[in-house]
Parts: structure tokens; sequence; C-alpha cells
């Protein structure tokens, strides 16, 4: 007699179409009432917890009823859980990345109730796939039980698989021992672009999978075919999404810590399956990469001290060997132990010649909640920042019921990561094998996406630490142009060679291409054709969440939950900001049975995806480490003005060189000892009127040379960059841009200056000066300062380089001529006296003071100022600084100290 407790379902019907990796799902379910008085009908549906739901409504006897998205108000978050009998619990189908939907109403005897679900999500690529599932979980054996998923995607579909059904238990990355064929009942049809795959088991059938209608997840995986280039743009009613996802690529060397806990709570399976997992993870490094790990309790134990290994067999072996006799004992000190990995990785980084292109990371395991040592998680969050400091990512991992789950997703998000939860089951170790795979081969590091700025706005994330193989990178956005014909790509990355720089032209078809009405199966979509919008709000909104998450401001975390809200509102989301109120068809009142029709979407949508990576501010990237620039007074700018700073005098020189449009000027010439060269070509305009001058000039480019450890050059003008080093690479400078080789490094930030380090000890600034509007006397031209010169000889030489390492001494001229050094506490009183000399290297120089305007003439430099093109001041005469060609390493000095 219980079945006749509960009305009976019906039909339970799923309908999904994918278009372009975007999924819109449309679940239907009836319940009829055949009992003799009113009774409650659940629906209940579990979706993934990526997803958003986009509406919901029901219809019982003749009244229907549409769910309406609204702003939730600000209110106490109590209220919100009593209304609920029984507010899920955190992992409650969380674990695995799923919500439930609830929905409850009584339905009157002899009638029937409809329900009908829309969510939609961006299908993330992992190991290589696209996986859509759908839960079947109907409690009971429905009559007409029918999934029908339609997949489109014009570059092809590949590698489309229906593995069998996946119960909560092996829930995970669906590797079920056995069994591969798809579920009973299924059928799949493709052609190249077009899927269609259905599952229609009869009540038969479904007995034979579950008798309690508990049949499981329904999964379809694919991938779809990708030419080697800056991805996969599509374009559609003026938004454009890019799906960027490289295959061909050799892996980067990782250096990994692994820090694990083993409290006492991670006995039995817990530790069990960790270990299991680590014993295959050791075995899939590559010996190219080197890592560590470390135990924790209330004790940190660190299995080698003060280092990274290299991967060899012996090292493996000991590594295990440690593994294996971890005991699980004491507390849970996860801020101590994430302290010491990050210290750990952070000074082996800084210490050894680690490889450039090397990509660096923590795997943190644990099954519990801080317990030792610093246990609030405010605290933890920045000490685990500030100890990171951008320097590398933090992936977590969290195993059991009593994991801190909001803690580890915000640790992975703040510090670049991805996080996963795992029940405590038999299957533990091939889901924590998993998700290394997924980030155990990084392909590219430092990806950055750039479209023209007025071609693109409100584009989404657009800078990723690491990109690994088998995932997605995605980027969506606005097209302020709506009828343009191409829109221009291009992506900067560093990959096992040095960077690489993609750039195309991407053909806009207005038509035809994506749009899908008239496809066959695919007829009667509304929302579908305008799902590239629909995915840039989809990644937008998550983004949104994201930085809240993250956020510790809360004026800051307010005005983000605001736009996350309008935008949630516009595109009909249920998101943390916005719930689903019920109102009746045709009469604007709340319905009479407001009680029974609260569906329970609490928490829906919460579970953020922690899309790897953050939005890059424009001009600094991470390898920068977020200082700015700090640049010296010696330099050479205007129509040339050369400014030498004498720190240790603690006064400036200054002197004009008016040179002849085409010249070519040694600036510094060290080519002998550290290899490097710079020389800047004069470009010519008229004087301005009333001047002494007959013409200006100005650098209108500049080559540096390097030729040690390899022979590189770059060649800058104020509009673009060459970078040669046997590749050549072309920059734009107005796109911000860091670009490293073996020994360079070149940044560029946008319309402003570009920085060039050789061998992190000498570094130079050109600065690029943009004219609107030029007067006739001007020229976009460049200015160069010397920011750091350790790394050059003593014997450098050139008009700025030959002062680098020489004092300078500042005489008084008394009326009997006889010289006197002058003290610093005179200095002023000679300021009176505008003329003085000079001692340079043995040489007497007549000087007066003057200012001069430097860095765009944003700072006045007081200096003493050598007439006659630096006459005495400068070894020879500037004749003598002329180079024949921009790549001329030569100088016209043997080894000049003192002429």
């Amino acid at each position: 007699f219980l079945q006749e407790t509960r009305p009976r379902m019906s039909e339970f019907h799923v309908r999904s179409t994918i278009i372009s990796r975007y999924a819109f799902t449309t679940v239907s379910c009836t319940m009829v009432n055949s009992g003799s008085e009113a009774r409650e009908a659940v629906f209940e549906m579990q979706i993934p917890a990526a997803a958003f739901i986009s509406n919901f409504t029901m219809s019982i006897g003749n009244k229907t009823y549409y769910g309406e998205v609204t702003g939730k108000e600000k209110k106490n978050s109590t209220d919100d859980k009593e209304r609920h009998k029984k507010p899920p619990s955190p992992t409650e189908g969380r674990e695995n990345g799923y919500e439930t939907f609830r929905a409850s109403v009584f339905i009157p005897r002899k009638m029937q109730a409809r329900f009908i679900l829309h969510y939609e999500e961006l299908l993330q690529r992992r190991l290589g796939k696209y996986e859509y599932t759908v839960s079947i979980r109907p409690q009971q054996l429905v009559g007409r039980l029918r999934v029908e998923v339609n997949i489109l995607e014009n570059s092809g579909i590949v590698s489309l698989e229906v593995p069998p059904l996946r119960n909560s238990k092996q829930r995970g990355n669906g590797k079920a021992e056995g069994d591969v064929s798809p579920p009973p009942s299924t059928v799949i049809g493709h052609t190249k672009t077009l899927a269609k795959v259905t599952f229609n088991p009869s009540v038969v059938e479904q007995t034979r999978i579950a008798r309690n209608g508990i049949l499981g997840d329904f999964i379809i995986r694919y991938d779809v075919n990708r030419e080697l280039s800056v991805g996969d743009v599509q374009i559609l009613n003026g938004y454009f999404v890019h799906y960027f996802a490289p295959t061909d690529l050799p892996p980067l060397p990782k250096n990994v810590v692994f820090v694990l806990d083993s409290s006492a709570s991670m006995v039995g399976t817990k530790l069990k399956q960790t270990k299991e997992a680590l014993f295959t993870i050791l075995q899939d490094l590559r010996p190219e990469d080197h890592f560590n790990i470390i135990g924790f309790s209330n004790r940190i134990k660190v299995w080698q001290q003060d280092q990274l290994v290299p991967v060899t067999p012996n090292n493996i072996r000991d590594a295990k060997k440690y593994i294996h006799n971890m005991s699980p004992t004491g507390g849970t000190n996860i801020n101590e132990a994430l302290q010491t990995g990050a210290k750990l990785l952070n000074d082996y980084i800084a210490q050894n010649d680690i490889d450039a292109r090397s990509v660096s990371l923590i795997i943190f395991l644990t099954d519990g909640r801080p317990t030792v040592g610093e246990t609030q998680s405010s605290k933890i969050l920045s000490n685990t920042k500030d100890a990171i400091r951008d320097k590398f990512c933090l992936f977590t991992i969290g195993i059991g019921n009593d994991v801190d789950h909001k803690l580890l997703e915000r640790m992975a998000l703040e510090n670049c990561g991805m996080t996963r939860l795992f029940q405590e089951d038999e299957d533990a170790a091939s889901h924590l094998k998993g998700f290394y795979d997924e980030i155990g081969t990084p392909l590219l590091s430092d990806i950055r996406v750039d479209y023209p700025e007025d071609d693109v706005e409100q584009v989404t994330q657009n800078f990723f630490p690491n990109y690994f193989n088998g995932s997605e990178i995605i980027i969506a956005g606005k097209l302020i142009n709506r009828t343009s014909d191409k829109l221009h790509v291009e992506v900067t990355a560093s990959n096992s060679k040095k960077y690489i720089l993609l750039k195309t032209d991407v053909a806009i078809d207005l038509l035809s291409r994506n749009d899908i009405r008239g496809v066959p199966g695919l007829e009667d979509g509304k929302g579908d054709n305008n799902y590239i919008e629909r995915a840039w709000s989809y990644l937008t909104i998550k983004e949104l969440l994201n930085s809240r998450l993250k956020s510790d401001d809360s004026q800051e975390k307010d005005s983000l939950m605001e736009k996350a809200k309008s935008m949630a509102l516009t595109y009909n989301f249920v998101t943390p900001f916005t719930v689903l109120k019920m109102k009746e068809a045709g009469l604007h009142s709340e319905p009479p049975q407001e009680e029974f029709i609260s569906p329970s979407t609490d928490g829906i949508g919460e579970r953020v995806q922690s899309l790897q990576g953050h939005k890059a501010p424009p001009g600094i990237r991470r390898g920068q480490d977020k200082q700015r620039i700090k640049i010296s007074k010696t330099s050479a700018d205007g129509d040339p003005h050369f400014v030498i700073d004498f720190p240790s005098s603690k006064f400036s020189v200054c002197f004009n060189i008016d040179g002849e449009p085409g010249d070519i000027l040694r600036l510094v010439s060290d080519h002998k000892e550290s290899g490097v060269t710079v020389n800047g070509q004069l470009i010519g305009a008229p004087a301005p009127p009333n001047g002494h001058k007959k013409h200006r000039t100005y650098f209108s480019t500049i080559t540096i040379l390097s030729n040690k450890p390899e022979r590189s050059y770059l060649e800058i003008t104020p509009r673009r960059v060459i970078l040669d080093d046997g590749e050549r690479l072309v920059l734009s400078c107005g796109r911000s841009a860091v670009v490293r080789s073996r020994s360079l490094e070149v940044s560029i930030s946008a319309y402003s200056n570009i920085t060039v380090t050789i061998r992190d000890s000498i570094s130079f600034v050109i600065l690029i000066h943009h004219y609107k509007k030029p007067a006739p006397y001007q020229r976009n031209h460049l200015g160069f300062y010397i920011s750091s010169s350790k790394g050059l000889s003593s014997d450098s030489h050139g008009l700025l380089g030959q002062f680098l390492s020489h004092e300078v001494k500042l005489l008084q001229e008394s009326l009997n001529t006889s010289h006197r050094e002058v003290g610093r506490n005179q200095m002023e009183a000679l300021k009176a006296n505008p003329t003085n000399t000079l001692k340079v290297k043995g040489r007497l120089v007549p000087v007066v003071w003057k200012q001069r305007r430097i860095y765009n003439g944003q700072q006045e430099v007081d200096c003493w100022f050598a007439k006659n093109n630096a006459d005495k001041l400068i070894d020879g005469s500037y004749k003598d600084y002329l180079a024949s060609h921009p790549f001329d390493t030569g100088t016209s000095f043997g080894t000049v100290n003192s002429l």
C-alpha cells in the first residue's frame, strides 16, 4: 500500500541542445494523483553546480504557475534556512558538483501536475573531453522516460562516447572498470557537425538497472576538431566566444610540492586512498620535474629539507617509502603546512637557476578543518596569499564530509588554482588521480589573449597563469562594431621553447555559419539563437561571483553583487543573488499555495566554477612581480639631451649632442665584456622658430644587442619592437605584452614604455613619446634610460656607458686658479656662481648650472652642463661615437680609460 501514498510519475522527459559547448536543458515531468484525496507531489532534480536555472513552470489541473527571477532582498541568512525544512548539508550532492532543485505542491484528487525546469551551462573541457551529464533519478519507475540530446559543433564533433550510467557511488571520472557500453536503449547518430543521442528505456529495462527509479547519471563525452592556431572564435549577433585549447606542444617542467594531511581523522579509507593515489602520481612525474612532500598534522614533517629534488628512480622510490610510512595522528595545522610549503617553493624558485618556463604548484589535500595553530579562515587565507605572492598556483582537494569547502575553494581561487571535493569511498584514489591528471601536464604559462581595444568591450577574463593539457581557455565579449567583417586576435604565452605569439584575423561570417535556425532537431529553441550572448553572460556572472568571493572589501563586494544581480535579472538566471518567485499565470498575485510552492533553489549556482586565472591588469604581468620600474636619471631623451647621474657625488652632469639626421650614436658599448651594445639612430625635424639651431634631432630607433649566452637583438621604434634571438618576433608598442627568452625579458606597457632586462642584472627603460597632433618640429621618438647597470663591466664605453663606473669631482674656481676640491656644504654657494669646473678622468671641463626636464617633462633635474657637444667631458669627440650601422658593436676606442 505504500506505493499508493504518493502521486505516480507518468512522464520524465529531458531534452537538451548543446551548441558550441553551451548547453540548454529542459526537464519536464508529469505526476498523476489517482487517489481519492489531495496528495503532495515532490519534484526533485539534481543539476550540475555550475549550471544556472533559467526558468521553471508548473501547472496543476488548469492553473499554471511560472517562476519569475527576482533579486534577493538583503536579509539575514537565517530565515532563509528556516523556510526549507532541512537545508541541504554543504556536501549533499556537492562533492560531485551537483545541487538539488526541489519543488513540492499538493495535487487535488484525480488530477495531474506538470513541472518544467530549464537550466543552462557552459561545458568545461577536462582530460580532453567535454562532459554533459543528466541526472536520471525519478525515484520511481516511469511509464514514459526519454532523454534526447542534440549537439551542434561547427568545427566538427570527434570521439563521441556514451559510457554506462554512473551512480553516485562511482561518480567522478567515470572510469568504472569492466563494462563500457552505452546504457540499454541508447541510440547515437552523428554527422560531422551534428549529433543526436537518445535514451528511452522501457519500464522493464528500468527495472534491470534499478528498481527504485534511481538510474544514475546519463553522460555524453565528446571533443571537437581543433586547428592549431589561435583557437576557435565564434561570433553571433554582436557577441563572440573564443575557445583556445592547443594540443601538440611539449609539456613544461613542473616544480610541485605535495602537502598532505596526516592528522588522526585521516585514519582508514582516506589515508589508504590518498597513499594509493600518490603512488601512481609519483610514477607519472616526468624526468624534468622537481618535487617534495610535506605531511602535516599538528606537526609539519618535510620529506626533503629546504629543497625540491629531481625525478630519479631512487628519489621516487624513497618518496613512496616516505608516504607508505605516514601514520595518522594529531590535529590539523593547515596554516603552518601551507606556510612551510610556500616558503619551500619560493626559496627554491629564488635560489636555483630554475628553468624560467617551468610551472610551480602546490597540491594540498585535507579532510578537515583547521584545529591547531591559526584556525581563523580569514587569517589562513591572508597568510597563504602573502606567502605565495602570486608566484605560483595552489590546488586544493577536500576528502570526506568534514572539510571546510568554502576555505578550500577560496584558497584555490585567490591563488590561481582549482579545487575539488571527493567522498570518502573505495573510489577516492581514482578521483584524486583524475584531478592530478587535469593539472599534471602544463603546456603553456602566462597566456594572454588580446583583441583590438576599439573592436571589443566587456571582455571576460583574458589572462591565465597556466594552460593544462586537456583543458580549455574560454573568453567571451561584445563586439563594438557589429558590421565589421573580421576580428583580430592575438595570443601570447610561453611554452617550453620560449615566448610564443599567435596572431590572426578571424572572418566574421555574419549570416549563415553560427545561425542555428533551420537545423533539424533544433527548431524550437527560443533562447538558443543567441547562445553566444548567453555564454558571454554566463561567464561574466561566474567571474563576478568569483571576484566577490575573493574580495575582502564590503563596498566592492556589494558592487560586484549588484552587477551580477542585474545581469542575472537581464538573462533570467537563478544565482546566489536572485530567486525564483512563483506567480500564477494571468494573475500577478502570489498563488494561494505559496507555502507549498517554494522551490528550494538555495545554494544553486553558489558553487562557483574555479575558472582558472584572473584578469590581467593592463600592462602589468605576473612576471613583473607587481613592482613598477625605478628609472634612474642617467638617460638620453628629447632632442637628445644627455644626463648622467653620479649618486656618490650627489649631483648630475648633462650635455647635448647636436648630431645629423641619420647619425647612429653609440650609447653603451660593452661588447667585449658583458656582450651588450646599445645604439640610437637620429631622425631630423625642423628647428622651432627663433631658435639658434638649424634643426632638431631625436632618437627614432634604439637597437640593443646582446651576445651572451646567445646572440639576440632588439630593434625598438615608437610603433613596434622586433626581437630576434634566432626566431623573429614583432610586437606592437600599442599592446601591453611581456616576452621572455632565455636571457632577455622585454616588457611593453602600451604606448608608454618598454623595459628590457638582460640576464636580470642589466635593465634599460625606453620611453615612447607619441604626439597626438605633432607641431612641425616634433617627431614621435624614444628616450633611453639606464635603470640598472649592475651587469655592465667597468670597461663599458659609449656616450653614457663610459661614466657608469667613474667618479667626477667638482672644483671651485678661485682667482689664483689653484684648484681646490669642493666640500658638500659649499655646493649651495657654488650654485650661485654659474660657471665651475669638473675633473673627469684627469681632464678639466668647464660647466654651467642648468635645469633639465626628463621623463616626459615630469621631473626636473639640476645638473652641471658641459657645452660644445660635451667637449672634454667625453673621451675623444662626439664623432668618435658614430656607428656605421645599427648593429655595429665596435668602439673607436681601445680600452680607453684615460685619454
